[in-house]
């Protein structure tokens, strides 16, 4: 058989085989059933998630590491021990009635293992004023390699055993942070491995019984309009979702953390609460779909006064979602000031806790209006490249 006619015949044979194999793939599709499957946590992640997205409460986020804490603690002139630390931990998960206006608390691991100086475990403290125990699961940021400054998140290895652990302590939902800097492009890497780490670590945390929080944080360094915040948050979101949705992550059973939409730190420019509503709910509704029951705001250095006036702008029509708090120094400023690591003074600092929380709650419900505030309230707590 001459080569060209023998080539002819192969090459027909590969494409009747082809059309074959598509003929019985089309068959297999049309007789295939829908098999749903699922997971062994659902109802009591949509549980969860929705009771620490209920009305009135937001999430403190108190998972400083232990470094962060020593920075924090040595503002007041304390010394950066454990039993510092958990004297501190202490008066913040022992405040009386903490839970009217939280509905959730973030811990660091070893907060987690703690009890109070009576010997009650400070998960047990929590639960008792209805507050759900949470964990940060991530292992922190690091440079990202061939890039110009950006980082990405570590912590993926070992999550799963380490979720068990933290769901048997007693915690029901957990919290990755990784960040996207502006400044340094973001280039498309580092976007995609902040969206991808953050879905993978999502899938793993539901699979052992905890609520995920989404964090994935548009920094505040620069000097970028609040359009180019918009489009980078807005790509960011995208992302995240297309790699949520790739892991089979059950939205009902998540919650978000995102970066209220707003100029750079060094722009010169403030824009009003109106402003910043306006912007962060367009790239919301834009992204987020309305199966997620809560988004519960960073402050990202905001001031204690206004991170409160953005989220009551955010408020005052309704949203598809809960729309709340999970703030660390915009709760918790005024309140470490306050105690300045005295025994004396944990009467003042709680009560300056529940003012905060107060405050945030009310701005939850679209209800806060900033009379009464201090001075000290409007202080910006802006740390460029802040870490946890």
């Amino acid at each position: 058989m001459a080569p060209a006619i023998a080539n002819k015949n192969f090459m027909g044979k590969r494409v009747a085989a082809r059309q074959a194999r598509a003929a019985r793939v089309s068959v297999s599709r049309r007789n295939a059933r829908l098999v749903c499957k699922a997971g062994a946590y659902d109802e009591e992640l949509i549980a969860t998630a929705n009771t620490i997205a209920s009305a009135g409460r937001g999430i403190l986020a108190m998972d400083e590491s232990n470094g962060t804490c020593g920075i924090r603690l040595d503002s007041i002139g304390v010394e950066n021990t454990e039993d510092n630390r958990r004297a501190y931990r202490q008066l913040l998960v022992t405040t009386p009635g903490l839970g009217e206006y939280i509905s959730g608390a973030i811990m660091f691991e070893e907060t987690l293992f703690q009890s109070s100086s009576e010997g009650k475990p400070f998960v047990d403290c929590l639960k008792e004023q209805g507050i759900v125990p949470g964990i940060k699961v991530d292992k922190g940021l690091v440079p990202m390699a061939n890039s110009n400054g950006e980082s990405w998140c570590q912590g993926l290895d070992g999550l799963a055993e380490r979720c068990a652990e933290y769901y048997k302590q007693g915690a029901r939902f957990a919290k990755w942070r990784s960040v996207v800097n502006i400044t340094a492009g973001p280039t498309d890497k580092a976007l995609n491995d902040c969206a991808y780490g953050l879905a993978r670590y999502a899938a793993i945390a539901q699979d052992n019984g905890l609520v995920p929080i989404v964090e994935p944080e548009i920094l505040l360094d620069g000097e970028h309009d609040i359009d180019t915040t918009l489009e980078v948050a807005s790509r960011t979101w995208a992302q995240t979702f297309k790699y949520l949705a790739d892991q089979d992550v059950l939205f009902e059973g998540i919650l978000l953390k995102p970066s209220m939409v707003t100029p750079g730190a060094d722009s010169g420019t403030k824009c009003s609460p109106e402003t910043v509503a306006e912007y962060t709910l367009k790239m919301l509704n834009r992204r987020v779909p309305p199966a997620v029951p809560g988004i519960m705001f960073l402050s990202g250095g905001q001031s204690e006064l206004e991170s409160t006036l953005n989220l009551n702008a955010m408020n005052q029509t309704p949203n598809p979602w809960h729309v709340s708090f999970s703030y660390a120094r915009a709760l918790q400023n005024t309140v470490l000031k306050t105690w300045q690591g005295d025994e004396a003074n944990v009467d003042a600092a709680q009560a300056a806790l529940i003012g905060r929380a107060k405050a945030n709650s009310l701005a939850q419900l679209g209800k806060y209006t900033g009379d009464g505030e201090s001075a000290s309230a409007g202080e910006g707590m802006y740390e460029k490249g802040y870490t946890y």
